[in-house]
């Protein structure tokens, strides 16, 4: 026997049974009401049954429904993700080309004054002065384009040796500096938004 029919054959006894208290007086003095009652058990039972089918379809129906919502949510939230990851992604490399970009125009005036440095050396009434000036300008110029995109020179003459920015190559005795202090500066350093790119090459006092 199936569930169904299972289900429909109790449907049947309790709808039978509240008929046949009703009428169970009647039913012992008229045999065509007993039928009646049979019959509105019947009827009871299947209206029940298909009553109770109707709600299962429709809790079903209601459970489908809310499934394929919550799947398209999902799938509109994975393509949201989606989209703006590639965003990023985008607005991170134009980021990084327009800050190339930025740094490559502010070199062009140096370009600049460095072929006038050299067009005016090779003229004919060249003299030292003049191109040494052209080049300590350019050179000025270069620097505060270094600073300006947070290059940082370090030229630590005079300061205490600070082994974690500078590089001592040598050590010699100064009477006129304390002892491990900066005397002379070999090669500059440089920092990169404070970042160490690379050390002061120093002579240091003893």
């Amino acid at each position: 026997m199936s569930s169904k029919q299972h289900r429909k054959k109790e449907n049947k006894a309790a709808a039978a049974k509240r008929a046949g208290a009703k009428h169970d007086q009647e039913s012992d003095h008229d045999p065509e009401s007993a039928t009646s009652v049979e019959i509105t058990a019947d009827a009871a039972a299947e209206s029940e049954t298909e009553n109770g089918e109707e709600s299962v379809e429709q809790q079903l129906d209601r459970a489908q429904s809310t499934i394929k919502d919550y799947w398209d949510q999902i799938m509109r939230l994975k393509a949201e993700i989606e989209n703006n990851q590639k965003r990023a992604a985008r607005d991170i490399e134009n980021a990084h080309k327009f800050v190339l970009r930025n740094f490559a125009e502010s070199l062009l005036p140096i370009v600049d004054s460095m072929e006038m440095g050299q067009q005016v050396a090779k003229a004919e009434n060249a003299n030292l002065e003049t191109i040494v000036e052209g080049a300590q300008m350019t050179m000025d110029m270069f620097i505060q384009v270094l600073e300006k995109n947070g290059l940082q020179q370090l030229d630590p003459v005079g300061e205490k040796f600070d082994p974690e920015q500078h590089q001592a190559i040598s050590m010699i005795e100064a009477d006129d500096a304390e002892s491990n202090t900066v005397i002379s500066v070999m090669q500059k350093g440089f920092l990169l938004n404070d970042r160490l790119v690379r050390p002061a090459m120093v002579v240091v006092a003893k």
